[in-house]
């Protein structure tokens, strides 16, 4: 068992001594951050009053809580993954992993069983056991289900990190089918699974591509031109706005509105490179931060063009390329060219598609971009802009061009996001849009596309995962909002891949041009004065 000997005596600590005694100090510190955040709630009564809410019973579960956590992490896991490196004398191997033996054959087929059990049963469950632990039955059926994906990607480990760019592409493009089918299944219909789809495809799967967008039109300004934007989401509020005045004053198409929105986001990006081209780090993070306040405010106070806070609605759809309409009562509507049942899933499947391509496409510009001498461009500013320079590269045009090409497409995703929605405010456009984009960008790793996505999916889908967890108001009380939450679990998120994943979950700082093949160098160039 390890120990800990103090300098300042000649006492051995031992883990279980050490961990009570950080376990104390993390309860006092988790006391004094939460106290005010969750020990005390802030209301106003019918008069219009303050009202002081206490909820000590809450805070004293999440500091007993942390406290626990941290005892149990210093007295039981840090000797644990110590020991996980130590060789065994008598054999000479390392112990089995913990992933070896949590996988394991018997519990996976248990799982599969509990979880096709409880989804066939699913319907019949509340009248079985009750409303109540019927909502437990159903999230330890999504903890099954977890599970036996969680096994899957184990075993199979190898091939999915070969495959893992044409898997994830599979995957996304048999997402809305596969929901349909299984909905369909459940329902016994094909109608009731159209409409019980709405949900995952539109929360789960439309919502999750927009921050991944997003996120890879963020990460060319951040990621591979090393420049720190906190005011990116102005470009996606310019791309919104931009498609939504220009289609309710003169009817234009989507598909005219959508270059055009990224045109103009684009323009304004250059904008904003201009008076910060001599500005690095925190500077430069204060103007974009401004930048995006200006943006918001502008579209507050000009209310003759952007009707203030109350929006714009009565925004039109999407057209499929003009052929068909996803209006009811338009003569070519898709139900009615098709000859098929009338259902609004059909709409949101064709934005989830259409959003997915948007992706795609975000994703085959950026490497493209990357390989060509402006993307190389882009690294070696990041790296060190002085070198950057010494090198004769333009680091005004290279800046310029960074802003434009993030902003660009942070508008051809506003201009989707006020087709989907229908409706634009300024409360959509805030920093905290901003801030969460920037954060999945650090999370998922900086420059790494994969690793990106993956943060958007955790992070965005974790957040919409939270609204299904109602069996939680039994347990806090018919007031708790799971989903407000959520930048606790973003802070929690960046902790932990801060302190294991320093480079985020699949960061990558390889420079995309370098010699593969290793080449002799003359002795002419190492003579004195010449190398």
């Amino acid at each position: 068992m390890a120990v800990t000997v103090s300098p300042e005596r000649d006492t051995v600590a031992t883990p279980v001594q050490r961990a009570t005694r950080e376990a104390l100090y993390a309860g006092a510190i988790s006391l004094g951050l939460f106290v005010l955040f969750i020990g005390l709630k802030t209301g106003q009564n019918i008069s219009n009053e303050l009202v002081l809410t206490t909820r000590w019973g809450l805070l004293a579960a999440v500091v007993i809580a942390t406290a626990v956590g941290r005892f149990l992490y210093v007295a039981y896991g840090q000797p644990f993954l110590a020991n996980q490196k130590i060789t065994d004398v008598a054999t000479g191997l390392l112990p089995a992993s913990v992933a070896s033996r949590f996988f394991q054959l018997p519990a996976f087929i248990v799982a599969i069983i509990a979880a096709v059990l409880l989804f066939v049963f699913n319907n019949s469950l509340a009248g079985w056991v009750g409303a109540e632990p019927a909502g437990y039955l159903q999230f330890l059926r999504a903890l099954a289900i977890i599970y036996v994906l969680a096994c899957v990607i184990y075993y199979f480990r190898a091939f999915i990190h070969a495959n893992f760019t044409k898997l994830g592409i599979a995957a996304l493009v048999l997402y809305p089918i596969l929901v349909v089918a299984v909905l369909s299944l459940s329902a016994w219909s094909i109608v009731g699974g159209l409409q019980g789809s709405l949900k995952w495809v539109d929360n789960f799967g439309i919502q999750i591509l927009i921050y991944v967008m997003l996120a890879w039109g963020l990460n060319i300004v951040v990621g591979l031109a090393g420049l720190l934007d906190l005011g990116y989401v102005a470009f996606y509020a310019i791309g919104a706005y931009a498609y939504a005045l220009l289609g309710t004053q003169y009817g234009l198409s989507f598909w005219i509105l959508l270059p055009a929105a990224g045109a103009m986001a684009a323009f304004w990006g250059v904008l904003l490179g201009f008076p910060v081209l001599r500005l690095r780090g925190d500077y430069l993070a204060i103007v974009t931060l401004a930048f995006g306040e200006i943006i918001r405010l502008v579209l507050i106070n000009w209310r003759e063009v952007t009707h203030g806070s109350a929006g714009i609605s009565g925004i039109p759809k999407v057209s499929f390329f003009g052929l068909m309409s996803f209006n009811v009562s338009d003569p070519n509507y898709i139900a009615k060219v098709l000859g098929i049942a009338q259902s609004g899933a059909y709409y949101k499947i064709f934005l989830y598609y259409l959003i997915l391509g948007l992706c795609l496409l975000t994703a085959f510009v950026t490497i493209r971009l990357r390989r060509l001498p402006v993307g190389r461009a882009w690294e070696a500013l990041r790296e060190d802009e002085i070198a950057c320079r010494s090198l004769g590269i333009n680091t005004t045009t290279t800046k310029l061009t960074a802003f434009a090409t993030g902003a660009m497409f942070g508008g051809f995703a506003g201009s989707f996001f006020a087709a989907r929605q229908g409706f634009v405010s300024p409360e959509s456009f805030v920093f905290l849009e901003s801030a969460i984009i920037l954060a999945i960008v650090v999370l998922g790793g900086m420059g790494s596309l994969v690793g990106i996505a993956v943060a958007a999916m955790v992070m965005i889908g974790g957040t919409e995962a939270l609204r299904e967890l109602d069996f939680l108001k039994q347990i806090f009380g018919p007031d708790f909002t799971p989903e407000l939450y959520r930048m606790l679990l973003f802070g929690m998120a960046m902790v932990i891949v801060m302190l294991w994943k320093p480079r985020g979950f699949v960061g990558s700082r390889e420079p995309t041009a370098f010699l593969k093949v290793r080449r002799a160098v003359s002795g002419s160039f190492t003579k004195e004065g010449h190398g």
